[in-house]
């Protein structure tokens, strides 16, 4: 082949071979899928603080009324509602205006609904009060606004006077006033003088975002603290 031949050849196939290669490159791009991650839920943001190993001191009202240990404390304000949570478990002292502590409270797990002013506490619940009374159960929600405790599983209570087991229980935040209801147990003949019949209303199962509106029952006739 001449030399004048060979480079009118390299001229005409050059320009194809270009063009080509830029189709090539334009179908690749154009058959290129979008890969995404799904849309993050509220639900699963991440927490905005996460402390470990937690021993501090909790005031209401200016007084301090608890502390809190615990291994690990998460504060989440995107979930809705905010929360505090306390996977890894946690402990409380409660104590009375001298500072004195009156009860011990334990939890497996828990949640403490800011905004409510709701603990709910499952997994192992144990209190024991300087009376020597000892509450035991799977779940009980603390109501900071009502300042009482209350249970819709199986709860039982131990004092020196009297065992007593049940489905429903409700008390005061000193645990000195309760109710149990659909009980069975052993207690004092005198016990039941003059008591009334107790109507209760039952707590719900779970305090997910859309029951917290209704998480605390209704008032309920039953007899004085």
């Amino acid at each position: 082949m001449s030399e004048k031949l060979l480079k009118t050849v390299v001229r005409v196939v050059m320009p194809v071979a270009f063009i080509a290669c830029q189709l090539s490159l334009a179908i690749s791009c154009a058959e290129a899928q979008e890969h995404t991650a799904a849309a993050v839920n509220p639900e699963d943001s991440v927490s905005m603080m996460t402390t470990y190993g937690v021993n501090t001191l909790i005031s209401d009202s200016g007084v301090i009324k608890y502390r809190i240990v615990t291994e690990r404390w998460d504060v989440n304000m995107v979930r809705q509602p905010s929360r505090w949570e306390f996977m890894k478990g946690i402990f409380f002292e409660q104590f009375d205006e001298q500072f004195h502590v009156q009860a011990y409270i334990q939890a497996d797990t828990a949640w403490y609904f800011d905004k409510q002013r709701l603990w709910k506490l499952r997994g192992r619940v144990n209190i024991r009060n300087v009376k020597g009374l000892i509450y035991t159960s799977e779940e009980l929600f603390w109501d900071g606004m009502r300042h009482e405790f209350y249970s819709n599983v199986f709860s039982r209570v131990v004092t020196p006077e009297r065992t007593l087991e049940g489905t429903y229980f409700r008390s005061d935040e000193g645990m000195e006033h309760y109710l149990v209801t659909n009980s069975k147990g052993s207690f004092l003949a005198n016990d039941m003088d003059g008591e009334e019949e107790d109507e209760t209303t039952a707590a719900p199962e779970d305090s997910t975002a859309e029951e917290l509106q209704s998480v605390r029952p209704a008032p309920e006739k039953r007899r004085k603290y």
